[in-house]
């Protein structure tokens, strides 16, 4: 280990981040390329709008259920094992989508987006394995590296609707099975490329650092029950756990009815592509600038920033009918900085106190917690739309972001600072 210590740590860091950037690319483009592909199949092949908000949901319950699962495989077997296992589990439910889509079956629909969604918790989890061997002060800006490497693929996903739509059909499929085509064919790659070029996994490679820092007393990975413990004695990481949950829930609701919104009208899929596209370069593009400031000028601020943010953007889309693309885009566009902001201060807050061994627990418990609440919300948003309209659901939206923001005021002075 000295040697590795030594000559390799940092290039084996800079492999992680590059092979895992790489892996979400593939990723960005399967998981975004669905996202309106689901909603407008739900509720084209049951006739509810209801639907929609259903299918969206669905996903990121997928994302909730496997959050532990693949928390142990990692704490068990490694990064590896376990975005590997996320990512063929996507790639599954990609053809139980298509089966439902061909048969009509809304359930087959409803299950293929639940499966589909594991490629989610996945692709989050990915984000943290560029912090098991970064130093403290570059946590923020390697963590970031990946969500800003889904920048790619988030962008083209949404933009390939029209394409991979043609695409179905050429192949005898419904038009919106096409998407799924291509969310299979890049979830099946990304696992190719972890699967193959992931070595030295970096967790198994931070239990080992830290044995050696320890004296050579060996480090045995924990059970999910240390993270739990950590997260009731440490202020600071469940402040961070509350801000991803929260930017998340707020994000899903909005961005999951705004298809359904614009096709109100009539508005084209490549439009509605469009948007989400621009929604989605509001989530990563940015990514590298805020894990700077979030390294550079703290946790917390970054925190205020993201909220901030959150509310001009739900102020924006609420305002904007249908068919106003540019307000929209504006919107949507805010609504992912605002997540971006909270998901890399959050996530950065969360680790800052936990050992090596202990993070992949504590994670597992946050994207638990994170995917639940953007279940909730996108639950919440179906029906917010049912009864009332996209613009209720906005100001609704709003609701949880001011409730952070006082959470954030009274526990965010006793965080621990940053690095």
């Amino acid at each position: 280990m000295t040697a590795v210590t030594v000559v390799g740590i940092d290039r084996i860091q800079s492999r992680t981040v590059w092979v895992v950037s790489g892996a979400q690319v593939l990723g960005g483009v399967a998981v975004a390329g669905s996202v309106a592909a689901g909603s407008l199949l739900a509720a084209g092949v049951s006739g509810s709008e209801g639907m929609a908000g259903l299918a969206q949901t669905a996903g990121v319950a997928g994302a909730a259920l496997l959050a532990l699962p693949l928390a142990r495989i990692a704490l068990s077997r490694g990064r590896r094992a376990a975005l590997v296992t996320g990512y063929g589990i996507g790639a599954a439910g990609a053809v139980v989508v298509i089966a439902g889509a061909v048969t009509r079956s809304v359930a087959l629909v409803l299950l293929g987006c639940l499966l589909v969604g594991v490629a989610s918790a996945a692709g989050y989890q990915a984000r943290y394995a560029a912090t098991d061997l970064a130093d403290e002060e570059r946590r923020g800006r390697s963590l970031s590296l990946v969500v800003w490497a889904g920048t790619v693929g988030a962008i083209l996903g949404p933009n390939l609707l029209q394409i991979a739509g043609s695409l179905g059909m050429a192949l005898s499929l419904p038009q919106l099975a096409g998407p799924y085509v291509v969310t299979f064919a890049a979830l099946v790659g990304a696992s190719l490329i972890l699967f193959l070029f992931l070595r030295p996994d970096p967790y198994r490679l931070s239990l080992v650092r830290q044995s050696a820092a320890e004296g050579g007393i060996p480090v045995v990975a924990p059970r999910l029950g240390a993270g739990l413990a950590h997260l009731r004695s440490n202020r600071g990481a469940m402040l961070g756990m509350t801000v991803v949950a929260v930017g998340h829930m707020v994000m899903v609701m909005v961005m999951v009815m705004t298809p359904i919104h614009m096709a109100h009208v009539d508005v084209t899929l490549q439009l509605i592509g469009l948007v989400i596209s621009v929604h989605v370069a509001g989530m990563y593009a940015l990514a590298p600038v805020v894990g700077w400031a979030v390294d550079r000028w703290g946790r917390i601020p970054v925190v205020w920033a993201g909220l901030a943010i959150l509310i001009a953007s739900c102020g924006m889309a609420g305002m904007a009918a249908g068919d106003d693309v540019p307000l929209l885009g504006l919107g949507l566009f805010l609504l992912g900085l605002g997540w971006s902001c909270t998901l890399i201060a959050g996530s950065t807050l969360l680790v800052d106190d936990a050992s090596p061994a202990d993070r992949p627990a504590v994670q597992g418990l946050s994207d638990l917690v994170m995917n639940v609440a953007g279940a909730v919300g996108g639950a919440l948003a179906g029906v917010v739309v049912m009864i009332s309209s996209y613009s209720v659901l906005c100001v609704v939206a709003v609701v949880p972001v001011l409730a952070l923001a006082v959470l954030t005021t009274r526990w965010g002075p006793h965080s621990r600072p940053p690095a």
